[in-house]
C-alpha cells in the first residue's frame, strides 16, 4: 500500500520510490521512451538506458540499480541470458517485457532468475504492483540464497515455493507476502527448511 512520507514522496514497504533506481533495456527506442516516462511520473528513478542486453548487464554492473526492466527479445544477449548473468552477480532483480506470445519463454526465464514480467502492451497503472511484486520477491531470494548458499538450488527452491505461496494464496485468501511469511513461520515451528515445507504444501494439494 503506497503511503505519502514527510517529503512528499511517496513509499511503498518502508521504501520510497524516489528511492529506487531502474535500468531500463529495450531494442526498440519509442518503448524506452514510454517506459522511462511512466517511470519518472510514478516517481522513480532511471539510472540509465540500454538498447540491447549485453549494454544493459554492462549498465547495471556499473550502476548497481535496484531493478532492470529489459526486453524478453533483444540482439546479441536475449532478456533471458542478461537476467541469468545478473542473478548470478548478484545485481539486480529482473523484471521482463514480453509481448504476449512469448509467455512460454517465462518459464525458462524463471530458471534464469527473473522476478516477475509485463506484457507488453502496458499501461502505467501495471507498472507499479509489478515492480513492488518483483522487488519483493527478490528480497525472498536474497533470504532463501543466505539460508541455502547455493545459487542452484536457491532457484529450484523459489520455484517450488512459488507454487506453495500460490496454493496458500488462492486456499487462504493471502497476499503473496503473507504466503512467503507463512511458509517462513512453518519452516521455523517445524525445524523443517522451507523446501520441505513447501513440498508439504504442494503435496498436500495434490492429495
Amino acid at each position: 500500500m503506497a503511503m505519502a512520507s514527510p517529503s512528499g514522496s511517496v513509499s511503498r514497504g518502508g521504501r520510497k520510490v524516489a528511492d529506487t533506481r531502474v535500468v531500463i533495456a529495450d531494442d526498440e527506442s519509442v518503448i524506452r521512451m514510454d517506459l522511462k516516462e511512466m517511470l519518472q511520473g510514478l516517481g522513480y528513478v532511471v539510472a540509465g538506458e540500454a538498447g540491447d542486453g549485453e549494454s544493459a548487464v554492462k549498465l547495471a554492473r556499473e550502476l548497481k540499480p535496484d531493478l532492470v526492466i529489459m526486453d524478453i527479445k533483444m540482439p546479441g544477449i536475449d532478456g533471458i541470458q542478461a537476467a541469468q548473468m545478473l542473478t548470478e552477480d548478484r545485481i539486480a532483480p529482473v523484471l521482463l517485457l514480453t509481448a504476449f506470445s512469448q509467455k512460454e519463454l517465462i518459464d525458462g526465464a524463471k530458471d534464469a532468475g527473473v522476478v516477475g514480467y509485463i506484457v507488453k502492451p502496458f499501461r502505467e497503472t501495471e507498472l507499479v504492483p509489478a515492480i513492488e511484486v518483483a522487488l519483493a520477491r527478490f528480497q525472498e531470494f536474497r533470504q532463501l540464497e543466505s539460508e541455502i548458499g547455493d545459487l542452484r538450488e536457491t532457484l529450484e527452491t523459489r520455484k517450488l515455493i512459488e507454487r506453495a505461496k500460490g496454493i496458500l494464496m488462492d486456499g487462504q485468501g493471502l497476499t503473496e507476502a503473507d504466503a512467503f511469511r507463512k511458509i517462513q513461520r512453518l519452516s521455523m515451528n517445524s525445524r523443517k527448511s522451507m523446501k520441505e515445507v513447501a513440498e508439504a504444501i504442494v503435496l498436500a494439494q495434490q492429495v
